[in-house]
């Protein structure tokens, strides 16, 4: 089978994540997708994270609603910390020797892919799936001949967004499933939070 993998800190998932998701489903040569839920993202500032365990919820929540083959992957959280896709990646095929794995990426991911772990290694092992996320996606080199550009919705959306407008007492249904948006809710997620980095990925 060949499953496309949608890295990503889902903090919090929101309906940008599930619409890429399906137009890859629906467009290209994936039969699943998974959501790996990366518990700290070496880019990221670890503490505006949710904790580890309320984030897969979310998404178990979302999915409930969605299609099917959109799953959760929950193998970083095993793992050692910070993740990097390339340890994910190879523990995974040693996990899923039948699969074939699809990395997918947002399109301003490309800047700094060159600074991640063993990069001529991952960029020659694996093929990558590229998303927009501007209108400059379309103009950017592509490291290999494994690369393809998703020409796929362009979403002015992101999970930052979405705490900031959670943070500020606003109305998130909109930009989520609805049980997912009542956890948040139930849990108090994001209220007091002040978001001080810039999302890297959708």
């Amino acid at each position: 089978m060949r499953i496309g993998l949608f890295f990503g800190s889902y903090n919090p998932l929101h309906v940008g994540h599930l619409i890429i998701a399906d137009y890859v489903l629906d467009f290209y040569d994936v039969q699943e997708i998974w959501l790996v839920l990366s518990p700290q993202n070496p880019m990221k500032d670890a503490e505006i994270l949710a904790p580890d365990e309320e984030r897969a919820e979310m998404i178990r929540l979302a999915l409930d609603e969605v299609d099917s083959r959109i799953k959760l992957c929950e193998v970083e959280l095993s793992m050692p910390r910070p993740s990097y896709t390339i340890d994910t990646l190879r523990h995974l095929a040693t996990l899923h020797p039948n699969h074939e794995f699809v990395v997918m990426l947002g399109s301003d991911c490309l800047d700094t892919l060159p600074g991640w772990k063993d990069y001529q290694s991952l960029i020659s092992g694996w093929d990558f799936y590229i998303y927009p996320r501007s209108p400059q996606a379309y103009y950017k080199a592509l490291p290999s001949p494994r690369f393809t550009l998703v020409d796929a919705p362009i979403l002015g959306i992101s999970s930052t967004q979405v705490r900031e407008v959670i943070a500020a007492g606003g109305e998130a249904l909109g930009y989520m499933p609805s049980d997912e948006w009542i956890y948040i809710k139930r849990l108090g997620l994001y209220r007091n939070q002040k978001n001080t980095c810039n999302a890297r990925k959708i």
